[in-house]
């Protein structure tokens, strides 16, 4: 989880301060030296920790919080808006040419996810912003870097523009033609990337801008080699300058540092960030949302659009309509195990809910082998079974049971756990919203349902 680590700290240093009636200015000291510390185990720059801990001692150790009802919540609103700003204070959108096709133009070192993120931001562009990207292969160093490319894209249904090991230049120019006559109002360019910071890298992605004045130069960086992103983010600017940087991997990175660094560094701002393997797991950058995030406030913002993005609104309005009318049936069940597969990894919608809420879900994740075994077991009923889950007697099971492959205590199990979710959703009807709901079968604190459970492996 990113900036699990920088997260429980401020939040110890917090849960201190809240428990005081009244500060005064050694509390504010004591507290800023372990938020000091807290920064510099998440690898975040010296400077960049010296600069941040004296402005928010600075604003913290003023009249009006000190002598304030509430100075624990002022503390932390300064110390969420200097995180903010830390970061680049809102949301840096991608700038389009005014006369289509726009180039976007990925630069990066070699193991940062670039050829994956080409293709991600192109997928995201496309269904956000409608869109009509063009990826191009202009790596033609790296074995298999077309090939990657074309899988990909393809596995995104996007077209991909390339021309074997021909000079990346003549390729960039000929993509934009290609653009031109199809239709595609996006180019994205898949440069070659390096081991290392190089003076012929440098020259050929110069030629590059050169050649086809991209709208956006976008650098991708690991969030895991913390620092050292940092270091390769000024590098590529003083040398190509980068309009904005693409954080890839921050799921993986407890720490966080590269983050926090990387504008106050650069003065560039993160445009997008990377939050898991799969293809769709991309999304722009709010570094307000994120300090809140980090604060451990959560990020509804985020989790509402994708929710919006991810689930059907007329199958979800039909559900609210039968769980209204005490009608949940098993077709129901089936249909919320969908719903959940489209919404992904818990543990990234755990950072984005607050407080025990994230908590609660924190090291989630689905198991697919017992999400296949539910689904198999409600495919084959009859349809007059999933309404009416009382016509299964001890024959209908064991008929069932052999039809997907598994035992009767598994039937049994899975309409246990029905009849569980079956009381929950009757709760709704008096008014009481349980924590499960929207998440079926989800239980609470160590609860075991439907093929969910806690930490490493919900079962």
């Amino acid at each position: 989880m990113a900036f699990e680590g920088l997260s429980e700290k401020l939040n110890a240093v917090f849960r201190n301060l809240r428990g005081k009636g009244r500060l005064t200015e050694e509390d504010i000291s004591v507290a800023m030296r372990e938020v000091r510390l807290a920064l510099l185990e998440a690898d975040v720059s010296y400077k960049v920790v010296k600069d941040f801990v004296a402005s928010v001692s600075e604003k913290a150790m003023g009249q009006d919080v000190l002598e304030s009802l509430t100075p624990a919540q002022q503390v932390i609103k300064i110390v969420s808006d200097e995180l903010t700003a830390l970061m680049g204070g809102a949301n840096a959108r991608l700038t389009y040419a005014s006369a289509p096709p726009s180039v976007v133009m990925m630069v990066g070192l070699q193991g940062a996810g670039k050829t994956t993120n080409v293709a991600k931001l192109a997928g995201f562009i496309r269904s956000q912003q409608g869109k009509r990207p063009l990826l191009v292969a202009c790596d033609v160093y790296r074995p298999a870097a077309i090939t990657q490319l074309q899988v990909v894209g393809g596995q995104l249904d996007l077209p991909v523009f390339e021309m074997g090991q021909a000079d990346p230049v003549k390729i960039a120019q000929e993509s934009i033609r290609y653009a031109r006559d199809h239709g595609n109002d996006v180019v994205m360019l898949d440069t070659a990337g390096r081991l290392h910071i190089d003076e012929e890298l440098m020259d050929e992605l110069k030629r590059i801008k050169a050649a086809v004045k991209p709208s956006e130069i976008l650098l991708v960086v690991d969030a895991m080699t913390g620092q050292d992103a940092v270091n390769a983010a000024t590098a590529f600017d003083e040398a190509l300058g980068i309009d904005g940087v693409v954080l890839t991997k921050l799921d993986g990175d407890a720490r966080g540092g590269a983050a926090l660094s990387i504008r106050a560094a650069t003065g560039k701002p993160i445009k997008f960030i990377g939050t898991g393997e799969k293809l769709d797991m991309i999304e722009p950058f709010h570094p307000d949302r994120m300090a809140s995030r980090i604060l451990g406030m959560g990020d509804v913002l985020s989790l509402i659009e994708k929710a919006e993005q991810t689930l059907d609104e007329e199958k979800a309005k039909k559900l609210e309509e039968r769980i209204r009318k005490n009608r949940f049936t098993l077709s129901d069940y089936y249909e919320q195990l969908l719903e959940l597969k489209k919404l992904g990894d818990l543990s990234h919608i755990a950072e984005m809910m607050p407080g025990q809420l994230g908590r609660q879900l924190a090291g989630a994740e689905i198991d697919p082998k017992t999400m296949a075994h539910t689904e198999a077991i409600i495919l084959s009923m009859t349809p007059e079974e999933r309404e009416n889950p009382k016509l299964l007697g001890a024959s209908r099971k064991r008929r069932v049971a052999a039809g997907c492959g598994l035992e009767v205590v598994d039937v049994n199990r899975l309409l246990k756990q029905y009849e569980m979710m079956q009381e929950l959703t009757k709760s709704l009807t008096r008014g009481k919203l349980p924590l499960s709901m929207g998440v079926p079968g989800l239980g609470g604190k160590g609860g075991k349902m439907h093929g969910f459970g806690r930490r490493k492996r919900l079962k």
